[in-house]
């Protein structure tokens, strides 16, 4: 199994010049593999192969200008999307893909794109910096062969696969893949967590085991209001498509503290199963929810910012290595019907007539049930998407009682420690059992 860590790059001024000119580059060289395989398939409907396309385009100027292994990945990752429109195609043909795929198209003039390297072609030397070479063309032209990037002090080398420039909004990212250990999976046991997102309260998870817990979500909503009233007061008397570097560092610096948030976030969510041994997470989600979602307009900004799609698929993820099962099931009336009065759970389109709750929402926060008891709302939708799939799932919740429900343990992103959120490997090792008497799970 492998795993990817992005770290951000702080060149300088001869070595981003030299950033720029291999990725807008391997942007020129995609596009010209790109015509060469829309060509072939629109004139004789056959796909291009790998050897084929090396062949083709290893005169060409572009691929001249990289270091051959690089060229020549880039043009197979072409090739390979290619590969993935025709399997697509055939799945529409069968009626088993409800929308037509679309011939891969260009990239845009004038960008720049991903350069990947095997890392048998980078040398480690002195003072812990990375040797990567540049082809004989660029040597010829510049009379330079090679520069330099820092590597990363949490990673081994000899772990590492392959090295990865990616330019993205006026900054360079050194990505690396490296083979990550293998871990012993989790014994199946009937323990659920269910969970129900939100703005505020990021994440709400309940557990059939008698435990809740809120990750609180105000970080990420004040980083979005932070980025919308910068972004509103540049663009304010300019045209509706106006884009400058200022504006692409903001984008860059919100887009990393939301891949930030999603990361802890989602690790923080496996940790916790593993100490608590819960196999299974159960995640509430209506399909295209923020397409036709309408809270107001501010609510809605707040929610459709939040990218909840990257952190529901991060856990699913993280889930497959530990043999954590990951269910995705639709939470229609979850928030609306009492759990602690065991209502009906209707799913949209379905509500019977006549159907009312046994409970009321007070707010947003709270619930108050049929015998006038108050609880949180959202633990309580988190235990009832559990509910969802309680005969599939085979599961109790009679451990899930009022107390569960009205005060979960509150956790803040900024405020978690590194132990709350490293990769989970010590799990799996006895002798440091201290580490779960010492934890606040």
């Amino acid at each position: 199994m492998y795993g990817c860590q992005q770290v951000l790059i702080h060149p300088s001024e001869e070595v981003k010049a030299i950033l720029e000119f291999i990725c807008s580059q391997a942007n020129k060289l995609a596009n010209c593999a790109i015509y060469y395989c829309r060509q072939i398939l629109f004139k004789t409907s056959r796909y291009v192969g790998k050897y084929e396309i090396d062949e083709a385009l290893k005169s060409n100027v572009n691929f001249k200008a990289m270091r051959s292994a690089c060229a020549q990945q880039l043009l197979h990752d072409v090739v390979e999307s290619f590969t993935s429109y025709r399997r697509l195609l055939a799945l529409w043909k069968k009626g088993e893909l409800a929308d037509k795929p679309r011939v891969p198209n260009y990239r845009k003039k004038g960008g720049m794109a991903v350069v990947a390297c095997p890392s048998r072609w980078i040398k480690l030397i002195e003072n812990n910096q990375l040797k990567i070479p540049l082809g004989n063309q660029v040597k010829a032209w510049f009379g330079i062969d090679h520069f330099l990037l820092p590597m990363p002090t949490n990673l081994n080398y000899k772990d590492i696969k392959e090295f990865r420039i990616v330019p993205r909004n006026g900054c360079f990212y050194l990505e690396c893949v490296y083979r990550q250990k293998e871990l012993v999976e989790m014994s199946p046991n009937p323990n659920v967590l269910g969970i129900d997102h939100g703005v505020d309260n990021l994440l709400t998870c309940t557990s059939s085991t008698g435990k809740s817990f809120i990750i609180d979500g105000k970080k990420v909503k004040s980083q979005n209001q932070w980025y919308n009233k910068r972004i509103s007061k540049i663009q304010t008397g300019k045209p509706q498509d106006y884009w400058d570097d200022e504006l692409a560092l903001l984008t860059e610096k919100r887009n990393r503290q939301m891949r930030d948030n999603v990361n802890k976030s989602a690790r923080f969510i496996i940790n916790w199963c593993l100490r608590n041994n819960i196999s299974t997470i159960v995640f509430g989600w209506n399909k295209r929810q923020k397409d036709s979602i309408n809270i107001g307009r501010k609510n809605n900004q707040e929610f459709v910012q939040i990218p909840m799609a990257k952190l529901k698929s991060r856990i699913a993820q993280l889930c497959e290595p530990y043999g954590i099962r990951f269910v995705e099931t639709e939470e229609s009336y979850t928030s609306k019907s009492s759990f602690l009065d065991n209502d009906l759970l209707p799913t949209v389109g379905e509500k019977p007539d006549g159907w009312q709750s046994s409970g009321k929402r007070v707010n947003r926060g709270l619930y108050r049930t049929s015998n006038g008891k108050l609880i949180n709302c959202d633990a309580q939708a988190a235990a009832n998407i559990i509910r969802k799939v309680i005969t599939q799932l085979e599961v109790s919740l009679a451990k899930v009682t009022r107390g569960v429900l009205s005060l979960p343990q509150r956790y803040r992103l900024d405020r978690l420690s590194k132990s709350y959120r490293k990769q989970a490997s010590w799990w799996l090792q006895p002798d440091e059992a201290f580490r779960l008497e010492s934890s606040p799970f």
